[in-house]
């Protein structure tokens, strides 16, 4: 628990952000996320809600902010793996991208929030700023892609959107929920073993395939 001070100069404001987004952090990796209120965040910091307000008016704005730096640190990743004018094979993109899923869990575990709950809960403002960071980011990964790949940058665009889309839902897959497990149990039904290095270098190659082979 963390004693509320009032902040006063814009980098103690982003300090009460950065507070407010590891401890809303922390619970949503604790618990289920429709059970995180701004009263659970306000009360796991030690603060008033009045307080809370102070900084944010919904709890979407926190994971908002939250995928912004998730979203950041995978994008950024992605950029050093992969240089400019490179050409890289097939196998090796796939390889490479594969490791960048597995290490960017949590940023997929929120995109699957994202669209759905998430985007439908912030100001217009905030949700500019976030929109903005995106498409930067995907911007300069799509002109790599599409050199490292001999494809066009609409064709890498739609492979990085494709790529995010099949992560997002291998991470929310609700497989491990007791309330499944059970359910399928009564249908004697074994749930299928997953390996997500395979199932997702599968994918992307599987994907890369296709987007060489269609026309432009």
């Amino acid at each position: 628990m963390q004693k509320y001070i009032r902040a006063r100069s814009d980098e103690q404001k982003e300090e009460r952000m950065t507070q407010i987004k590891n401890t809303a952090d922390s619970l949503f990796k604790a618990m289920p996320y429709t059970d995180i209120t701004l009263s659970t965040i306000a009360e796991k910091l030690g603060w008033s809600r009045a307080n809370l307000y102070k900084y944010v008016t919904t709890k979407e704005e926190i994971f908002l902010g939250i995928e912004q730096d998730r979203m950041s640190e995978y994008f950024s990743s992605m950029l050093a793996a992969f240089p400019k004018n490179c050409h890289l094979s097939s196998e090796t993109v796939a390889e490479i991208w594969t490791a960048q899923v597995q290490s960017h869990e949590d940023f997929f575990r929120y995109l699957a929030f994202l669209l759905t709950i998430i985007e439908r809960n912030v100001t217009v403002e905030r949700l500019t700023t976030f929109k903005k960071t995106y498409y930067n980011f995907a911007n300069e990964l799509k002109v790599r892609l599409s050199f490292a790949l001999e494809i066009s940058e609409e064709k890498a665009i739609a492979l990085i959107g494709s790529v995010q889309n099949f992560a997002a839902s291998y991470f929310s897959s609700c497989l491990e929920n007791p309330l499944i497990i059970e359910a399928l149990k009564n249908l004697n039904i074994t749930p299928q073993e997953r390996n997500l290095s395979i199932e997702v270098k599968d994918f992307i190659l599987m994907n890369i395939s296709w987007l060489k082979q269609t026309k432009n």
